[in-house]
C-alpha cells in the first residue's frame, strides 16, 4: 500500500476539516504574560497543557528511536480506538475487523460509531486461521483490522504478522499494550515498509500508570497529522503529562518492576501445575493468566466471598478466567484459595 491510498481511506468530511490549533502549541513564540486563553491568572495547574504533547513526545522519540511527528499521545488508548475508527470509517456504512476473542472495546467502539462488527474466530490455540481471514476481508472489505498482539484475553502473540499487513487493503492497528511483557520485537520497526500501519501502546499495563490515562500511537506522519486534526485539544492533562516524563527519564523503577512481575508470572506457572481444580493453564506473554477450571462458576464464586476479583470470561471462552499478576502476598493468597477448592 501506497501512501497517497491513505487518503483514500480517510472518510471525506475528515480530509475537509479543520484542525482546532492554540497558537502556544504550534508556533515557538513564547511570552511571559499569557492572555489569550481565558484563563485564571492564580492556581499550580491555572494553565491549559500542551496540547501537543512535545515534551513527551521528544522523550518517547528519543526512546523508540522515531520521529515525534510519528507520535500521537492519547486519553489512553481507548480514546486512540476511537479516533482511529472516527477518521477511517463511515457511520452505517464501513465496518471493521476483530479477533474474536480479543479486546471487547475495538467492537464497542465501532459500534458507537454505527460501524458493522466482523469477528474472525480463532482457532483452539488463539491463532488466526489465515485462510478465513483472507475469504472474511475478501467478502466484506473491512476498513480496519484490530489485531491485538500479545492478545487480551488470551495472553498469546500473533505470529507472522507481516501476513496481515500485505493482505489487508485498510488501516491494520497491531494492539502491543502487553508487549512490554514479550519477547517478541515491536511492529514499530515495520512502520517505514507499511504506510497503513499504526501501532498502539499504553503506559496503564507495564509502566503501572493506569490512573494517569496515558496511550500511544504510532504510525506515518500523515496518519498523524488526522489524529491531532479529530482529537479533542488539551485532554492529556498536565499532571499525566509531567508524570511519564519523569518515568521515562528514570527506567530504573520501570526495569526493576517488569522484572519482577516476570518472576512471578514464572512463580504462579509453576504453583498452577499443582492445583486439582485448574484444567488447563494457556500460555502466556503478557502479565496475566487465562486459566480453563473444571468448575468455573464455583471457582469464580469462591473467589468474590474472599475479595479476589478475577475476569470470568466463560461463557465467552468455556469455563475461563482470565487473571492477572500481583505481588506476591497477592499471588500467595490466590494460590491458596485455589488450592482449598476441591
Amino acid at each position: 500500500m501506497i501512501s497517497s491510498t491513505i487518503h483514500t481511506l480517510v472518510r471525506k468530511n475528515i480530509l475537509e476539516l479543520q484542525p482546532y490549533i492554540s497558537f502556544r502549541d504550534y508556533n515557538e513564540f513564547k511570552a511571559p504574560v499569557l492572555m489569550d486563553a481565558n484563563e485564571s491568572p492564580f492556581g499550580t495547574f491555572n494553565r491549559y497543557p500542551d496540547s501537543t504533547q512535545k515534551e513527551l513526545k521528544a522523550q518517547l522519540a528519543a526512546l523508540k528511536n522515531i520521529s515525534p511527528k510519528q507520535i500521537a499521545v492519547g486519553n489512553g488508548s481507548d480514546e486512540l480506538i476511537d479516533l482511529i475508527i472516527k477518521i477511517f470509517c463511515e457511520p452505517k456504512k464501513d465496518s471493521i475487523l476483530m479477533m474474536d476473542p480479543s479486546f471487547a472495546m475495538y467492537g464497542f467502539y465501532a459500534s458507537i460509531n454505527e460501524n458493522k462488527v466482523n469477528k474472525l474466530q480463532l482457532d483452539e490455540n488463539f491463532e488466526i486461521v489465515k485462510e478465513e481471514f483472507l475469504n472474511i476481508t475478501k467478502e466484506v472489505q473491512p476498513k480496519i483490522f484490530f489485531l491485538c498482539s500479545p492478545n487480551n484475553p488470551t495472553g498469546n502473540s500473533i505470529e507472522d504478522i507481516e501476513f496481515y499487513l500485505q493482505n489487508f487493503n485498510g488501516i491494520v492497528v497491531i494492539d502491543e499494550a502487553y508487549i512490554e511483557f514479550s519477547d517478541k520485537k515491536s511492529s514499530l520497526e515495520l512502520l517505514d515498509q507499511y504506510p497503513n500501519l499504526i501501532v498502539l501502546h499504553t503506559f496503564s499495563k507495564a509502566w503501572g500508570m493506569a490512573g494517569a490515562r496515558v496511550g500511544i500511537a504510532y504510525a506515518s506522519e500523515e496518519i498523524i497529522r488526522f489524529i491531532y486534526t479529530v482529537k479533542a485539544p488539551y485532554n492529556v492533562n498536565s499532571l499525566s503529562q509531567e508524570l511519564i516524563i519523569k518515568s521515562l527519564q528514570n527506567m530504573n523503577e520501570f526495569e526493576t518492576n517488569l522484572t519482577q512481575i516476570a518472576a512471578e508470572r514464572a512463580w504462579l506457572w509453576n504453583e498452577f501445575q499443582n492445583i486439582s481444580c485448574i484444567e488447563k493453564v494457556f500460555p502466556t506473554e503478557a502479565n496475566f493468566f487465562l486459566i480453563e477450571f473444571k468448575n468455573v462458576e464455583i471457582i469464580y464464586q469462591k473467589l468474590l466471598e474472599n475479595e479476589v476479583l478475577t475476569s470470568k470470561r466463560a461463557p465467552a471462552i468455556p469455563n475461563c478466567i482470565r487473571i492477572n499478576i500481583g505481588n506476591r502476598d497477592e499471588n500467595k493468597q490466590l494460590v491458596t484459595l485455589l488450592k482449598s477448592i476441591e
